[in-house]
């Protein structure tokens, strides 16, 4: 079964190949307009996910994760639309020029054909992988989450239903709705019709999937953000960033789970930042310096500073300085997401320069890590490799390119 699912999306792909971009844009639009009719059915679909995780006793920040609602249909919708007015990367020719002998050079900017997109618990994620990867061309052979199939079956129908209403192949995007790990590892290693293999989840799935894959895979990677607020930092600036970064939504992967603080302002702004984190129901972990300026606070582990909570839990260190700073978080950071707050030019250039990420900050919130805030419109994981893609995976980002050669005659001597 897995292997003719193969078999249809790299046929699929000669399809997608005679697609202008108009044609992609109307079909885009038309998905857009099928999940709005069909909202109800997809809340139905998804309820069945929600209850079963429940059931089964599935942490609250891990259901926020899973649950859809009408806002976050009429979010899926949006996404498409801005994916619709990006300009198309295909076709694009870059680099051109011509050699002494008159040959002319150039490359062209194409699809990467069929993408194996493996993912958690998040099916708004499945309408944003499948649009960005249509829109650059691709097919992509999703598998979700167990936790998520009844949600990402139905959305896939509907995704289905509305490229048949556009005479367009359905087997552009497929889910395997086997659970077994084996049907992931198949795909893993369908070298003959997969051409990439995305990610987007916990450690644990990067870490399978890298162990496992024969085709090549772009790493996107777990969230171990930090925040380091410097001396110069403004303190009311800084509590405000470090509040949106941990509470907006701390079950994301561009959430901050690590404070570091200058110990110049450990006795005047480390009370206040732990009144205002307890004040958001955070769970706040420290060193031994925090844990001397408040009692209210859980002596830090040496796990402590390799983990991704992804829950209201965060951890406090003080540093004698930025330099000690930027080696705690190129020691520990996951190459994510990383911030400074402070009123140093200097330090803030010395931060940008070093520190080691896909995304580094001067004075605002790591939350903003995502493509529709980049511009991208949506994106299919943030890469923290650093090969032809690093950050939000956009358009472009699921394009390669090819040579083009054009001659009158020339032959080698």
């Amino acid at each position: 079964m897995i292997e003719q699912i193969g078999i249809d999306s790299k046929k699929s792909t000669y399809e997608l190949a005679s697609l202008g971009t108009l044609e992609k844009n109307k079909a885009l639009l038309r998905v857009s307009s099928e999940l709005i009719m069909r909202e109800h059915e997809i809340l139905a679909a998804n309820q069945l996910d929600i209850d079963e995780a429940i059931k089964n006793g599935v942490k609250q920040t891990l259901i926020d994760r899973l649950m859809l609602n009408h806002d976050r249909i009429l979010g899926m919708t949006e996404g498409i639309k801005q994916i619709v007015v990006l300009e198309d990367p295909l076709g694009e020719v870059i680099n051109s020029k011509r050699r002494p002998n008159g040959l002319v050079i150039g490359q062209k900017r194409v699809p990467i054909g069929v993408i194996g997109f493996i993912y958690e618990a998040r099916p708004n994620v499945t309408i944003d992988a499948f649009a960005l990867c249509f829109k650059a061309g691709n097919a992509v052979i999703l598998k979700g989450s167990s936790m998520a199939l009844n949600s990402n079956m139905k959305l896939v129908e509907v995704i289905q239903t509305a490229l048949k209403s556009a005479d367009i192949s359905p087997f552009v995007v497929q889910l395997i709705t086997n659970t077994d790990r084996e049907a992931t590892i198949e795909l893993m290693r369908m070298t003959k019709y997969v051409d990439l293999i995305i990610p987007r989840g916990g450690a644990s799935l990067i870490k399978t999937t890298i162990e496992n894959s024969l085709v090549p895979v772009i790493e996107t990677g777990t969230g171990n953000n930090h925040i380091f607020v410097d001396s110069s930092a403004d303190h009311n600036m800084a509590i405000d960033i470090i509040i949106n970064a941990k509470v907006q939504r701390p079950s994301v992967c561009n959430a901050c789970e690590k404070v570091l603080i200058h110990k110049d302002l450990s006795e005047e702004f480390v009370p206040k930042l732990i009144d205002a984190l307890k004040a958001n129901n955070v769970e706040v972990r420290g060193d031994q310096a925090v844990c001397d300026i408040s009692s209210d606070v859980i002596l830090a582990t040496d796990e402590d500073w390799t983990t991704e909570y992804s829950d209201y839990i965060i951890a406090i260190k003080i540093v004698s300085n930025i330099k000690e700073a930027i080696h705690h978080i190129n020691e520990y950071n996951t190459r994510h997401s990383e911030a400074i707050i402070t009123s140093d030019y200097a330090n803030s250039n010395l931060f940008m320069d070093e520190v080691d990420a896909a995304a580094v900050y001067v004075n605002a919130s790591t939350r903003f890590t995502d493509g529709g805030e980049f511009g991208f419109g949506a994106e299919v994981g943030i890469s923290t490799q650093k090969l032809h893609a690093r950050g939000p995976l956009g358009l472009k980002e699921l394009t390669t390119t090819k040579y083009i050669i054009y001659g009158n005659g020339q032959i080698r001597q």
